[in-house]
C-alpha cells in the first residue's frame, strides 16, 4: 500500500514538473533563439573576439543562477498572495498593511499599476519576437524564404489569437510534453557543440565576468541589455506560481530548464569561438543540417507555448483590474468547467493581436525587435524588488539590515540591467513605455471617472427611509417573487428601483440590493464572503465579497442567502440593471 501511494505521489510529481514546463518556461525557454546572439549581432552589438564571448557567456551563467534560482525562486516566489503571484497580487499583499510609513499607499498602488501597464506591452513583444525568431530559422535553409518570413508570421500570430476562445484545457496536455522535447533538443544540439570545442566551459568561472567587466566595461555594459534576455522570462514564473505552486516550478527550473539553457547558450559561444561568420544565427547554424527543418517546426511550436502563457497571463490580469475597478465590465469567457483560472477576454484578445501585428510590420526582424524587448520587463523587475522589500519589512517582519543586506544586492543588479535597457530607447524601447503610459492612464482614468460619478449619484441619491415614507403613501401592488436589483454602492438605493415604481406601480414582495465588491487580496475566504442584513417591508441589503482572481457567481450567491440568519428563499427572481450614461453638460446647476 504504501509503495503505491509513493509511486503516485512520485507520478504526480512528475507530471507538475512537466506541466510547469509548458506552462512557466516556455518564454524563458525560447530565449536561446535570439539572447546570445543580440549580444554580437545587430545595432548594439560588440566586438566578435574570445574574451568578448566568454565574458558575455560567463554573465548569462550567473544571471540565471542570480536572477531566477537565487532571487525569485529563493524568495520572490515567496511572496505570495493566498498563492496567488503576479505584480498586481504582490502590490494588493504590500498594502495590507496600511503602513504609510514605508511609502504613500497611493504611489505604492500606481506604482504597482504602471508595472502591471508593462506586462501589457511585453504580451504584445513576446508573440512578435518569440514567433518571429524561430520562423527566421527558414532563412538558414534556404535564403529563398526570406520574402515569406514576415507573411508566414502573420499566419502563425494570427492563428494562435484567434484560437484562444478555444481554452487552454483541450491543448494544454501538449505544451508540457512538447516544452521536455524542446529542452531535450537544446541540451542535445548544444551539448554536440560543446565537445568540439570544451575550452568555452571555462566561462562558468564568475572570473570571466569580472575580466570582461574589469577590461572592457563598455562593452561588458552594452552587453547587458542581451544578457538581460536570458532572464525575461523570471516574471513569468512568479505569476504562473499559482497554477502549480514553488515545489513543481523549482524543480522544472533546477533538474530541466536551467541545464538545458547553459548547454544551449554555452554551445553556441563554442560555434562562435570556431565560426564568427555563424553570428547572424548562430542557434540554427548549431545544428547539424539535417536537423533544421525539424527544428523549425519544433521552435515555432515552443514559441506558441510562449506566447500562448502570456497572452493567458494577460486575460487573467485584466480580470484583476476589472474586479478591483480599474478596467470597465468586460466579457469574460471561462474556457474551462474545471479549472476557474483559465478565461478568454476577446476585447483585450484582439487588441492585443492588432498591437503585435504592429510590432512585426513596424520592426520586420527579431533582431529589430529585439531593441523594444526588455525594457518593460527590467522596469517590472525592478518594482518587484521594492515590493517584496515592503512585504518582507511589513509582512514577514524581517529586520532592515537583513532587508538592506539582501534587497541592495537585488536592486544593483536591477538597476544596471535597467540602465543598460535604456539606451536602447531610441531604437524602439520607445514602444514598450508609449504603450504602459497608455494603459496605466486608461487604468487610473477609468477608476478616477467612476469615482467622480458614484459622488454625484450619491449626491442626488434618495435614501431609503425616504423610500419607506414614500411607500406608505403610494402603496404599490406587491406582486409575488424576488426583485435583485444590481447597485454598486451598498448604502444608495438604486435609481432603477424607482424609475420601476414610478412607471410600473408595483413592487415584488422581496426586494434585494445586491452588491458585489471586490477586495484588494486574491480570494476571500468563505466566511467572509456574504453578508445579508434584512431592512424591513421584505427589503434585503445582500453584499458579496471576492478577491481579484475570482469570478463572482451571483446566482449561487443568492442561493446561499437562505441559510443566512435573515436570509431569504429566492423564488422566481427577476434582474434589474442599470447603465449610467455621461453626457457633456454645461458646468452650471439647475
Amino acid at each position: 500500500m504504501e509503495q503505491r501511494v509513493r509511486q503516485h505521489t512520485h507520478q504526480s510529481s512528475s507530471l507538475l514538473l512537466i506541466t510547469a514546463l509548458g506552462i512557466v518556461y516556455g518564454d524563458i525557454g525560447t530565449s536561446p533563439l535570439y539572447a546570445l546572439r543580440e549580444a554580437f549581432h545587430g545595432p548594439h552589438a560588440i566586438p566578435l573576439i574570445e574574451n568578448n564571448i566568454l565574458g558575455v557567456l560567463s554573465l548569462i551563467t550567473w544571471a540565471l543562477l542570480f536572477i531566477i534560482s537565487f532571487k525569485y525562486i529563493r524568495f520572490i516566489l515567496k511572496a505570495d498572495n493566498k498563492g496567488e503571484g503576479g505584480v498586481l497580487a504582490l502590490t494588493a499583499l504590500a498594502l495590507l498593511q496600511k503602513n504609510k510609513t514605508i511609502w504613500g499607499q497611493k504611489q505604492l498602488l500606481y506604482f504597482g499599476l504602471f508595472c502591471a501597464a508593462l506586462i501589457v506591452s511585453d504580451s504584445m513583444i513576446t508573440p512578435a519576437i518569440s514567433v518571429l525568431s524561430a520562423v527566421e530559422g527558414l532563412n538558414v535553409i534556404t535564403p529563398g524564404f526570406d520574402n515569406f518570413i514576415l507573411l508566414i508570421t502573420f499566419g502563425i500570430l494570427i492563428s494562435l489569437f484567434y484560437f484562444q476562445h478555444k481554452g487552454t484545457a483541450k491543448i494544454g496536455v501538449f505544451f508540457g510534453p512538447i516544452m521536455l522535447l524542446w529542452f531535450s533538443c537544446l541540451a542535445l544540439i548544444g551539448l554536440s557543440s560543446i565537445f568540439q570545442n570544451p575550452h568555452v566551459l571555462m566561462a562558468l568561472n564568475p572570473y570571466y565576468a569580472f575580466e570582461f567587466w574589469f577590461t572592457s566595461p563598455g562593452y561588458a555594459f552594452i552587453s547587458m541589455s542581451a544578457v538581460f534576455l536570458v532572464v525575461t522570462g523570471g516574471e513569468a514564473l512568479y505569476a504562473d506560481m499559482g497554477h502549480l505552486g514553488l515545489k513543481a516550478i523549482s524543480r522544472g527550473w533546477f533538474y530541466i530548464a536551467l541545464p538545458s539553457l547553459l548547454l544551449n547558450y554555452f554551445g553556441q559561444g563554442a560555434l562562435l569561438l570556431r565560426s564568427p561568420e555563424s553570428v547572424s544565427n548562430p542557434f540554427y547554424l548549431m545544428a547539424p543540417e539535417w536537423a533544421l527543418i525539424p527544428l523549425v517546426l519544433l521552435a515555432t511550436m515552443a514559441t506558441v507555448i510562449a506566447s500562448q502563457a502570456v497572452i493567458s497571463g494577460l486575460f487573467s490580469m485584466a480580470s484583476q483590474c476589472v474586479q478591483l475597478g480599474y478596467a470597465p465590465r468586460l466579457k469574460i469567457v471561462h474556457t474551462s468547467e474545471h479549472a476557474q483560472g483559465q478565461i478568454y477576454v476577446p476585447a483585450v484578445n484582439w487588441i492585443v493581436l492588432i498591437g503585435t501585428l504592429w510590432l512585426v510590420i513596424e520592426f520586420k526582424t527579431s533582431s529589430a525587435l529585439a531593441a523594444a524587448y526588455g525594457i518593460s520587463i527590467s522596469v517590472t523587475m525592478v518594482g518587484t524588488s521594492l515590493l517584496t522589500a515592503i512585504v518582507a519589512r511589513t509582512i514577514w517582519s524581517w529586520s532592515w539590515p537583513k532587508i538592506i543586506a539582501l534587497f541592495s544586492c537585488f536592486f544593483v543588479i536591477d538597476t544596471l540591467f535597467l540602465t543598460a535597457n535604456l539606451n536602447k530607447i531610441a531604437d524602439g524601447g520607445w514602444v514598450p513605455l508609449l504603450i504602459a503610459a497608455a494603459t496605466f492612464t486608461l487604468m487610473t482614468t477609468w477608476k478616477k471617472g467612476r469615482a467622480v460619478l458614484y459622488d454625484r449619484l450619491r449626491s442626488k441619491s434618495y435614501s431609503f427611509q425616504s423610500l419607506l415614507v414614500d411607500l406608505k403613501e403610494i402603496k404599490p401592488t406587491r406582486v409575488k417573487g424576488a426583485a435583485i436589483f444590481m447597485v454598486g454602492d451598498a448604502d444608495m438605493t438604486p435609481p432603477t428601483l424607482l424609475h420601476n415604481l414610478k412607471h410600473n406601480k408595483v413592487l415584488h414582495e422581496t426586494v434585494i440590493f445586491l452588491t458585489i465588491l471586490g477586495e484588494d487580496t486574491a480570494f476571500v475566504p468563505q466566511k467572509d464572503r456574504l453578508q445579508v442584513t434584512p431592512l424591513t417591508e421584505g427589503f434585503y441589503r445582500v453584499t458579496g465579497h471576492y478577491g481579484f482572481s475570482e469570478t463572482p457567481d451571483v446566482m449561487g450567491l443568492l442561493r446561499t442567502c437562505k441559510n443566512m440568519p435573515g436570509g431569504f428563499s429566492l423564488q422566481d427572481p427577476t434582474f434589474f440593471l442599470g447603465r449610467e450614461i455621461l453626457v457633456a453638460g454645461t458646468g452650471v446647476e439647475l
